[in-house]
């Protein structure tokens, strides 16, 4: 497994876990339980330290697919710039997590604040998830690149036997 195969491999972790944290998150909300918040707490967290993964593995990955035929610096670049700013984003959100467990645990007054906050970051960190994930795709993927049209075979439906 070289660079590039370990970056595809670990990279849609840092997005998955945001989005399935929100929606425990949201259900701990909705029945007012502090166990299920705990839970979501724990996935925003584990999802921060995914995006470590997916950020150290980035630069090697970088060097395997800039050597390929038709690989655009340009998308590498943008694509980079998105995932620095997403894993910034995905750290706090899991630093503002523990924050939460810590808050939840210790029955803080604060610690409904904190869970609105933490919702609110998340979906922040998942529109950057998606701009970091799309542009990733972009580098190896013309048909998700916006402006690109795809040439299709016209297909012969016709069923005449003429």
């Amino acid at each position: 497994m070289n660079d590039a195969h370990f970056h595809l491999v670990v990279n849609h972790l840092p997005i998955i876990f945001p989005l399935v944290g929100v929606i425990i998150l949201i259900t701990g909300l909705i029945a007012k339980s502090e166990a299920v918040k705990r839970t979501a707490y724990m996935v925003f967290s584990i999802g921060a330290v995914t995006t470590i993964a997916a950020m150290t593995s980035g630069e090697g990955a970088e060097e395997v697919v800039e050597n390929i035929n038709g690989i655009s610096e340009s998308f590498i670049e943008k694509h980079e710039e998105a995932a620095e700013l997403f894993s910034l984003l995905s750290y706090v959100l899991g630093g503002l997590s523990l924050i939460g467990l810590w808050a939840s645990f210790r029955q803080k007054t604060f610690s409904s604040i904190v869970s609105i906050a933490v919702l609110g970051l998340a979906f922040i960190v998942l529109v950057f998830a998606k701009q970091t994930g799309t542009s990733g795709g972009e580098i190896r993927h013309d048909e998700i690149r916006s402006g690109t049209s795809t040439t299709q075979i016209p297909v012969d439906n016709d069923d005449d036997d003429d």
